[in-house]
């Protein structure tokens, strides 16, 4: 009597992409804060004082940052580091 036991599942990678910023284009807040590690708090605080480039409203309900102006602030904080 043979016994037959199912295929393994294919191996799954547990990393996850690296996520990268489009050169042009617009990001919603999930796409930003996965570039900049601060919490969403954080995020609107920044953008509050002045420190964090200000969001566009596309639509109601829609909040987006231009991909250049997070290229930008990011350059900048690399060069002042």
């Amino acid at each position: 009597m043979t016994t037959s036991f199912p295929k393994a599942p294919a191996r799954v990678s547990l990393s996850t992409p690296v996520p990268t910023l489009p050169q042009t284009g617009f990001v919603r807040q999930a796409q930003v804060l996965s570039f900049i590690p601060i919490s969403k708090s954080t995020l609107w605080r920044q953008v509050a004082v002045g420190a964090f480039p200000a969001p566009v409203k596309l639509t109601y309900r829609v909040t987006a940052w231009r991909a250049e102006d997070i290229r930008l602030w990011i350059e900048n904080r690399s060069a002042a580091a």
